[in-house]
């Protein structure tokens, strides 16, 4: 409910949230950068996991529950600006991710997808990301594009919980 009525509260955290030093070869305006050198509030940033070279959070605004995003630790826009370990260690953390959330939500499938540049729909496209969304036979994906309503089933706080655990 907070993603719906977005109080001042939240508001003000969100706030807070980008005031973050970040290092060398990052963006202080990326919120990937910011959660990858703030590692003392992984619930506020929703982060789920970490490693030596990837990073994985909720989506603050996801398209259906579950959505999370995985990206490189490094603030790069083009696939061909990562390390060949970066790329394994990316493609591990999507199949880790996808299998952790298959025992936990049991959906029937997984979009799986990354928007490299702006025209191409990246949302932040100085640091590539990964969509990963679980999917259902017969979930209301058309609710976004018909009715320009998003139903999201549970909070992110809860999910973030059993992803963590």
């Amino acid at each position: 409910m907070a993603y719906i009525n977005e109080d001042d509260e939240a508001k003000k955290t969100r706030k807070e949230l980008q005031n973050v030093e970040v290092g060398p070869n990052a963006d202080p305006e990326c919120f990937l950068c910011q959660a990858v050198f703030d590692e003392t509030r992984d619930r506020q940033r929703l982060v789920v996991r970490r490693d030596a070279l990837t990073i994985t959070v909720l989506n603050r605004f996801p398209y259906n529950n579950g959505h999370v995003l995985i990206a490189p630790r490094c603030h790069c826009g083009v696939l061909h600006g990562l390390t060949l370990a970066e790329k394994t260690a990316l493609l591990q953390e999507i199949d880790r991710m996808t299998a952790l959330l298959e025992k936990i939500m049991t959906p029937d499938g997984f979009n799986i997808g990354l928007n490299m540049g702006q025209s191409a729909g990246a949302g932040l496209p100085g640091h590539l990301h990964w969509h990963i969304v679980p999917r259902w036979n017969g979930d209301i994906n058309y609710m976004t594009t018909i009715g320009s309503a998003k139903v999201i089933p549970q909070s992110l706080e809860a999910l973030w919980e059993l992803l963590v655990e």
